[in-house]
C-alpha cells in the first residue's frame, strides 16, 4: 500500500522553476520604476523588454514522461514560454504579487486548458485554442474575429503532433494519448478559427498596440501558427515584434511585424490576442 501510494503521488502534476533571481531582479525594477502604472499592455511589453537576451531553448517543458509538470523556465524561453512569462509577471505585478509560486499559478492559468493542470493533453498544444480558451477566461481578449479583413482558416487539418508523435516525448511514451490528441485536433481544425492575412496588416496595423500577444499562421501542413511573439510598437510608432527567436539564439527586438511577415514565404498572417489586466 505504501509503494502504491508513492506510485500514485509521483504522477501528480508538479511545478520546475528555474530563474528565481531573474524575476527578483524584473519585480526590483518594477517597482522602482512603477511599471504598474502604465497601461496593462505597456506593462506586458516592458516586461518582454526586460528578458531581451535571454537564450532561445527550447522542449524546456518536456521533462518527463508520465509527468506534467508546470516548468517555469526564465534563464532559457522559447517563442511560447518568451509571451507567457511576459505576461504572467505582469499579471502578477499589478496583483501586488512577487515570488516564484506566484507566477508558476499565473503561468498555470494560461497553459492549461480551463486553468487545470492535469496530464499532458490538459496542456493547451496550439495557439488558436490558446487564443480561445484565455478569451473565454478574461485573459486576453481574441481581436481576430473582429479585425476588418479576417477571413477563416478552412479545410486545413491541425494535426501535426498526432502525425508525428515520435517528436513528443509523453507522445512516445503514451501511446494512448494519441487518439485523445487526434480528437482534440479535429475539434479545433473543424472550427476553423479566423486569421489576418498578411496583405491586410497594414489596413489594421494601426489597431495593434504594445504587448498584444500574435501567433503566425502557417502554410506548413498540420500547424495552425509556427511562430509567436509581443508586438511593441517603439518610440517613432513602428509596429515591431518583440520575440524568442530560433534563428537569434535569443529574445530579441525584431523588425517591423509586416517586414518580418513578408520575409517568410510560408507565414500567411496572424492572430492576435489583447492582454487583459487580472482582477484583483
Amino acid at each position: 500500500m505504501v509503494l502504491l501510494a508513492s506510485l500514485l503521488l509521483a504522477k501528480k502534476p508538479t511545478t520546475l522553476f528555474t530563474g528565481a533571481p531573474i524575476l527578483q531582479k524584473i519585480v526590483a525594477t518594477a517597482r522602482r520604476e512603477k511599471w504598474t502604472e502604465l497601461s496593462f499592455g505597456e506593462l506586458v511589453a516592458k516586461v518582454g523588454l526586460s528578458l531581451q537576451g535571454t537564450p532561445y531553448v527550447g522542449f524546456t517543458l518536456e521533462t518527463d514522461d508520465k509527468v506534467e509538470s508546470c516548468v517555469v523556465k526564465l534563464d532559457g524561453l522559447d517563442c511560447v514560454t518568451f509571451y507567457e512569462s511576459s505576461l504572467g509577471i505582469a499579471r502578477m505585478l499589478m496583483r501586488g504579487k512577487a515570488s516564484s509560486e506566484d507566477l508558476a499559478n499565473e503561468i498555470r492559468q494560461m497553459r492549461y486548458r480551463g486553468g487545470k493542470q492535469t496530464d499532458y493533453l490538459s496542456r493547451i498544444h496550439y495557439t488558436s485554442e490558446w487564443f480561445d480558451d484565455n478569451d473565454r477566461r478574461g485573459i486576453v481578449a481574441n481581436l481576430t474575429p473582429k479585425l476588418p479583413g479576417v477571413e477563416r482558416i478552412k479545410g486545413k487539418p491541425f494535426d501535426f503532433m498526432s502525425s508525428h508523435p515520435k517528436l513528443y516525448r509523453q507522445l512516445r511514451a503514451n501511446p494512448d494519448y494519441v487518439t485523445r490528441l487526434a480528437a482534440m485536433e479535429k475539434a479545433l481544425s473543424d472550427r476553423a478559427p479566423f486569421y489576418l492575412p498578411k496583405l491586410q496588416l497594414p489596413v489594421v496595423e494601426s489597431l495593434l498596440e504594445s504587448g498584444d500577444v500574435i501567433g503566425i499562421t502557417t502554410t506548413k501542413k498540420g500547424l495552425d501558427t509556427s511562430h509567436t511573439a509581443l508586438l511593441y510598437r517603439d518610440e517613432e510608432g513602428c509596429l515591431r515584434i518583440l520575440h524568442a527567436s530560433s534563428t537569434q539564439k535569443k529574445v530579441v527586438l525584431g523588425d517591423r511585424l509586416v517586414t518580418y511577415l513578408n520575409g517568410i514565404d510560408s507565414d500567411t498572417g496572424i492572430i492576435v490576442g489583447r492582454p487583459l489586466p487580472p482582477k484583483r
